[in-house]
């Protein structure tokens, strides 16, 4: 099959024309879509038809198309996310499938990474401060957003003085803070 480009192997519907399974380099993914979508192979080609009730079709069919979509990049390309850590004595470590973050916290946040997806923990400096930058890949898109979410929420970057785990090139904005007085 291909799209936008990128050519990868579906296999056969496991429920005809609701379940896609797509293979490549990176690996598979399987789906199950909304039951007034189809999903037609013809040719070369994955075509998102109505099935039935063509104003659900509408809501659905966008939708459908943007996770074939990803589905295929992802085990084509794979993706990518990046998270820097930014704090006093803030720490990132991977303990085999685990990431053991210390955010300034009385206990450590062991927090398992989804099976499909990989970190790596670098430590970088940037003018003389060094810091952790967690690096998360895999070939699923929603894996790989839900574990990097997962992992930001026990600390989002606060808005006083910027710490927190933040997405790589995320910026945030820093309040002034009470003037004395």
């Amino acid at each position: 099959m291909e799209l936008d480009g990128r050519s990868v192997n579906v296999g056969r519907s496991v429920n005809v024309g609701r379940s896609v399974k797509v293979k490549g380099p990176r690996g598979q993914l399987e789906r199950t879509f909304h039951t007034d979508v189809l999903i037609e192979k013809r040719g070369e080609q994955l075509h998102v038809v109505p099935n039935g009730r063509p104003k659900h079709f509408a809501q659905f069919q966008g939708l459908s198309r943007a996770l074939l979509g990803n589905m295929v990049t992802g085990v084509s390309e794979g993706y990518k996310k990046t998270l820097d850590l930014y704090g006093v004595g803030y720490r990132a470590v991977l303990d085999g499938r685990t990431l053991v973050l210390n955010l300034g916290l009385s206990h450590q946040i062991a927090h398992a990474l989804h099976p499909s997806v990989n970190a790596k923990v670098e430590t970088i400096d940037e003018g003389g401060t060094k810091r952790p930058r967690v690096h998360l890949e895999s070939h699923d898109k929603e894996a790989l957003g839900q574990s990097a979410a997962q992992s930001r929420s026990y600390r989002p970057p606060e808005p006083y003085k910027g710490k927190g785990i933040r997405y790589m090139g995320e910026h945030i904005r820093i309040k002034a803070g009470k003037a004395g007085g």
